[in-house]
């Protein structure tokens, strides 16, 4: 089976042509970065007209999530890159929802969704006080002093894991500097710590700009880089790169193929 591989700020996908739902064992092995290609997850797309197409998500432990905001914007290249769409501007279809996308030389544009805080107050999980967030899919947010040092990989599993969160979340480790810049680390569920991600950079944003005062639009910097978050009466924009990397073949166990 042919793939594509493609990144944004180091959080990188294998893309296959549907319709085909991979089986979750593939997933895992073709994701994993020894013994596979390597990779975070895997997307499934499929043009379904001249200026629209769909995406599916699976993580790297083989589940099906709701979204991904780092690979949208790589399929919404490599589509445009393809020929696919007869326009720059576009639109990916996504269990979470419909995705507006403008592609340009350097950044892909993307809606992300409509940003969703359910409490202005924190709950208790794990013993840190956390704001739940949703954005097609879950989110915490856990503010700290220095996201550098913070413990993501102790505390990431543990609220990720949490009975709060029946279909487990994201995690974010956001550090707000007095000059109103954001700093954050993202414990990414069914994955681990990933050096980005898109919908839980714009949590981060978002947080930071409910809960702390940040005014939008907010530069979320990651250990990838940087995601430039945004609001307006729609919802949520993101802006950042994202690259095709190489193309190959994998063997599909389940399929024989």
């Amino acid at each position: 089976m042919d793939f594509v591989k493609v990144e944004g700020l180091g959080n990188d996908f294998l893309v296959f042509d549907g319709p085909f739902e991979p089986a979750p064992e593939d997933v895992r092995r073709w994701c994993d970065r020894r013994h596979g290609v390597g990779a975070d997850g895997v997307l499934v797309i499929e043009p379904t007209s001249d200026l629209s197409m769909s995406m599916r998500y699976w993580n790297a432990d083989g589940g099906e999530a709701e979204m991904c905001g780092n690979g949208l914007r790589g399929v919404a290249r490599l589509a445009f890159t393809r020929g696919w769409m007869s326009a720059p501007e576009f639109v990916v279809s996504t269990k979470a929802g419909d995705h507006p996308v403008s592609v340009h030389a350097d950044t892909v544009v993307a809606f992300v969704g409509v940003p969703k805080l359910p409490r202005t107050e924190s709950l208790r999980v794990a013993g840190q006080s956390v704001y739940p967030f949703a954005i097609g899919n879950p989110h915490a947010i856990l503010f700290v002093d220095d996201v550098d040092t913070a413990p993501v990989t102790e505390l990431g599993p543990k609220i990720e894991n949490d009975p709060l969160f029946p279909n487990r979340t994201n995690v974010e480790f956001v550090e707000v500097g007095e000059d109103g810049s954001v700093k954050a680390r993202i414990w990414e569920r069914g994955v681990g710590e990933t050096p980005a991600s898109g919908t839980g950079a714009t949590a981060a944003a978002y947080g930071a700009h409910v809960v702390k005062g940040v005014p939008a639009p907010v530069a979320v910097q990651l250990p990838g880089g940087t995601l430039v978050i945004s609001f307006d009466g729609e919802g949520a924009w993101m802006e950042g790169p994202a690259n095709i990397v190489f193309s190959g073949s994998v063997q599909d166990v389940s399929r024989g193929a």
